[in-house]
Parts: C-alpha cells; sequence; structure tokens
C-alpha cells in the first residue's frame, strides 16, 4: 500500500463506483488528526442532482480507492430529496 499526502490528492478527478464522473477534489476535513471528509468541486452530470450546489463534503467513510483517481460510493451521492450542505460561496 502506497502512503499519499494530502497536497497529491488535491485536485484529482473523482468518479462514483459506478464510473460516473463527480467533480475534482479540492480540500480535505480533519478532526483530531485525521482525514474526516473531502470537500469536492462538483462536475458533470452530478450538478442537476444536487441542486446548483458548486462542491459537497463528502465523509471519508464513503471513499472506495484513492490512485490514479478518485472513487467513491455511490451510496455518497445525495438525492433528489435528500438535503445537501452546500459549501459557501466565499469557500470556493
Amino acid at each position: 500500500m502506497r502512503v499519499r499526502k494530502i497536497s497529491e490528492v488535491i485536485g484529482m478527478k473523482v468518479f462514483t463506483d459506478s464510473g460516473d464522473y463527480f467533480g475534482e477534489v479540492e480540500e480535505a476535513n480533519l478532526a483530531e488528526n485525521k482525514i474526516d471528509g473531502w470537500r469536492i468541486k462538483v462536475g458533470g452530470s452530478v450538478i442537476s442532482m444536487i441542486g446548483g450546489a458548486r462542491g459537497v463534503i463528502i465523509p471519508h467513510q464513503f471513499v472506495k480507492a484513492i490512485s490514479d483517481v478518485f472513487i467513491i460510493s455511490k451510496n455518497a451521492l445525495p438525492t433528489q430529496d435528500s438535503e445537501v450542505e452546500e459549501i459557501p460561496e466565499d469557500l470556493i
């Protein structure tokens, strides 16, 4: 297993485990010296699913793999009915 620095992950393309493009990694959220979640700038067809938000925070437990690309579980995707945690404009 290869250990990566967070700086190597920033800017990586994010895909779901079903192969759909989701966006790009913008930042890691840390809590108690551990990665708690990832701020993802949304792109592709996912934008319509989240109601116009530019980005979302995906909890780290939904990350399946980090290698050449960043893969998240499709269960991490918000549905049309669920409430999305939007990132304020000044943070993007």
